[in-house]
């Protein structure tokens, strides 16, 4: 009896040992990889070389290398400051409603038929990255696939499309964009897959100012892209994170989309203002889908609220409240547009001037046109991984592997130490 009674109480013992806080719950946990953006700004953070250079992140700098508060952000924030009524409630799950319209009206323009008729559900959501995602979660429930769920992305791409799809399970499928050999945009591979792909494919486009190469179609190209996806039947998957930010208009950069609405191409729009507002962490973004009557748009956004209600309920309201002032107050939405065109502007003045750099001055080998004839916050330099490497280690210079950099990281400081440091390295004598 004693033995029996000791056996039983070994046994609890054990079971209780098994179970305590000591045991490694998450020993099968693998590491992951940290990203590759945020490590290599850490590394320039950490480098105290005083030339140092960082042309890996993706955000506007002024000419002094410090992030700008747009002017007209400031004096929104100071009216919603001194606003008596204003309250820290929650928003509706599918965000301002004031907000909601009138970025919809940024995107397709005043006069749309398909704002008038009521055909767009619009949700604010987080940023361009959770706009992406509410979208991707809505095909992945709702698109009446043609075969596996599976969406064309561009190669290269954003690199968070990959994870957005792949956490909802979609698979990604490389379409070709980029080619190597002219530094610029692959058209005709793009058209052939467009043309060999199933019917009824879904395809992510980039509205403008491509990440990561600044390579986009010209409206001639637009015109045919279209042809081809209304022909397959294909769904058009928008994600335009730098509109007005690109050109220094924002009609202009959003031409593509408003074509393809006006052909009666089937599509959604993904929306951020965290580069052409630069409210980066105030994360204000929207998903708009265009439907093809009003009833449709109305169950499309009873199901976009569903899904959002069930992942952060209610989105922020502060970046929302000062856009929403911006885009609806006739003086301020002037004086936005002016704030675009001087960032947009003296981006551009550093692609002329590292494109004369390089070109007249130091007389780099290669072709350096794709400097000039590229758009937006980021170029592909054509680099190689090798000659990436050494510019971050041998002359602090910081760029993706890639070869990517971020015109907003050059300034009147120090395009000429970039443009000389770059022509060391393309002629191997860094």
């Amino acid at each position: 009896m004693a033995d029996r009674a000791k056996q039983v109480y070994n046994h609890f013992v054990n079971r209780v040992s098994d179970m305590s806080p000591s045991a490694d719950t998450w020993a099968v946990v693998p590491l992951a990889p940290p990203d590759s953006i945020f490590k290599l700004t850490a590394a320039y953070k950490a480098d105290t070389f005083p030339n140092k250079v960082n042309l890996g992140v993706g955000a506007y700098r002024d000419d002094d290398s410090k992030p700008w508060v747009l002017p007209v952000v400031k004096k929104a924030t100071q009216i919603l400051l001194n606003d008596p009524t204003l309250d820290h409630e929650y928003l509706p799950i599918t965000g301002l409603p004031e907000f909601t319209s009138a970025a919809a009206l940024l995107l397709f323009g005043a006069g749309s038929a398909v704002l008038a008729e009521g055909r767009v559900a619009s949700v604010q959501t987080i940023s361009g990255t959770g706009a992406n995602h509410l979208a991707a979660l809505f095909l992945s429930r709702f698109y009446e696939w043609n075969g596996p769920k599976q969406v064309f992305i561009s190669n290269p791409t954003w690199v968070n499309h990959k994870a957005i799809l792949k956490n909802v399970g979609i698979e990604h499928i490389d379409y070709p964009y980029y080619d190597p050999k002219t530094i610029g945009l692959d058209y005709a591979g793009l058209l052939n897959s467009l043309s060999t792909a199933p019917e009824h494919s879904v395809f992510l486009l980039h509205a403008c100012a491509h990440n990561p190469t600044g390579v986009d179609p010209t409206a001639e190209q637009w015109e045919k892209i279209a042809d081809v996806v209304l022909a397959k039947k294909h769904y058009a998957f928008f994600d335009c994170a730098y509109q007005g930010f690109a050109s220094g208009s924002l009609d202009k950069d959003a031409s593509a989309i408003r074509y393809f609405v006006q052909r009666g191409v089937p599509l959604l729009v993904c929306q951020s203002f965290a580069k052409n507002a630069g409210l980066y962490g105030e994360r204000v973004g929207g998903l708009h889908v265009v439907a093809s009557t009003k009833e449709g748009a109305d169950k499309v956004k009873s199901q976009l609220s569903v899904l959002q209600r069930s992942e952060i309920s209610n989105p922020p309201s502060h970046g929302a409240r000062i856009m929403a002032l911006i885009m609806n107050d006739g003086g301020l939405f002037e004086e936005w547009k002016r704030d675009i065109k001087t960032m947009a502007d003296r981006i551009i003045s550093m692609r002329r001037e590292l494109h004369r750099l390089l070109t007249e001055e130091l007389k780099t080998p290669g072709g350096w046109d794709h400097i000039v004839n590229q758009i937006g916050m980021f170029s592909f330099t054509g680099l190689n991984s090798t000659q990436s490497k050494a510019l971050t280690e041998k002359a602090h210079v910081y760029l993706t592997e890639n070869g990517r950099i971020s015109m907003a990281g050059l300034n009147s400081h120090n395009v000429k130490y970039f443009a000389v440091k770059l022509d060391k390295v393309v002629r191997g004598e860094l």
